[in-house]
C-alpha cells in the first residue's frame, strides 16, 4: 500500500538499498516529530518576516508565482530523487515561509482575521487525522489509498486545467483566484473535497511513517519523512485559506 504524499510514497522504493546494507542507524517517529516540528517553525518565522519586511509592490505578483514554481520543483526533485539531505529540504521551507507569508498578509488586508482561522483549521484537522489514526478509527486500507491517491490526482489536473482555462478566457473556473467577486456552488464544493483528500492523505502518511519505522528505515530518512508532512500541511493550509474566503465574501 502506498501514501497518497508523492513525498512519502516513494521511501520504500529510494532506501530499499539502505535496509539491506543495515550499517546505519534505524530512525523512530521522535526523529521525524523533531524534525517536522522544526521545519514548521522555520517555515512560520520566515512567514512572520515576509509579512512585515515585504512591500506591496507591482513586481510581487511575478515573483510570487516564481516561488511558487521553485517549490514545485523542489518538491519534485527531493521527491523524486529520494533526497534525503537537509540542505535543499530546509530550502522549500524557507520558500514556502516567504510564499505564505506575503500571500496570507493579501489575504488578511482583505478579510481580517482569515490567517488565523486557516492556521487553527490546518493544525486542528491534522491533530484530528493523528487521533483518528492512533485509536485506529480510521485505518490506511488499500481501499481508502486507491480513493485519496485517485482524488487527490483528481484536484491535481483539474487545477492546472483550471488555472490555463482561466488565463486564456478570464472566466473563473472551479477555483477562484481573485479575492473579491460571487462564488458560484462549484468552487465551494471542489474545495470541500479537496480539504477532505488532504486530511485524509494524513492518515496513509502516518501509516506509511509507522510501518518505515517498523521496517528499520535508515534515520536519515527522518528528513524526507518530515519533509512529506511539511507539503502536507502547506496544501492543506491553502484549500482551507481558500474555502474561507469563499465563505467570507
Amino acid at each position: 500500500m502506498r501514501s497518497a504524499n508523492p513525498v512519502l510514497d516513494r521511501l520504500d522504493d529510494t532506501s530499499r538499498e539502505d535496509r539491506l546494507s543495515g550499517d546505519a542507524e534505524a530512525v523512530t517517529v521522535d526523529d521525524v516529530a523533531v524534525r517536522a516540528v522544526g521545519l514548521l517553525l522555520l517555515t512560520g518565522m520566515v512567514a512572520a518576516v515576509a509579512w512585515v519586511v515585504v512591500p506591496p509592490a507591482l513586481w510581487l505578483p511575478a515573483a510570487l508565482a516564481g516561488t511558487a514554481l521553485a517549490g514545485v520543483a523542489l518538491v519534485l526533485v527531493i521527491s523524486l530523487r529520494g533526497i534525503t539531505h537537509p540542505a535543499p529540504i530546509i530550502g522549500y521551507a524557507l520558500l514556502q515561509g516567504l510564499l505564505l507569508g506575503v500571500a496570507s498578509r493579501t489575504f488578511e488586508a482583505v478579510y481580517p482575521g482569515i490567517v488565523a482561522q486557516a492556521v487553527v483549521g490546518t493544525f486542528g484537522v491534522f491533530l484530528g487525522m493523528a487521533l483518528l489514526y492512533r485509536a485506529r478509527v480510521i485505518r490506511a486500507t488499500p481501499r481508502l489509498a486507491r480513493l485519496v491517491i485517485g482524488t487527490l490526482l483528481g484536484v491535481l489536473a483539474v487545477t492546472l486545467v483550471n488555472l490555463v482555462f482561466q488565463l486564456f478566457t478570464g472566466r473563473p473556473g472551479v477555483e477562484i483566484y481573485s479575492l473579491t467577486g460571487q462564488v458560484g456552488w462549484l468552487p465551494y464544493v471542489f474545495s470541500g473535497v479537496a480539504i477532505i483528500a488532504g486530511a485524509l492523505s494524513f492518515i496513509l502518511d502516518f501509516d506509511q511513517i509507522e510501518r518505515s519505522v517498523r521496517g528499520g528505515l535508515p534515520r536519515r530518512y527522518a528528513w524526507l519523512c518530515a519533509f512529506g508532512v511539511l507539503v502536507g500541511l502547506i496544501f492543506l493550509y491553502w484549500q482551507i485559506l481558500r474555502l474561507l474566503s469563499y465563505l467570507r465574501r
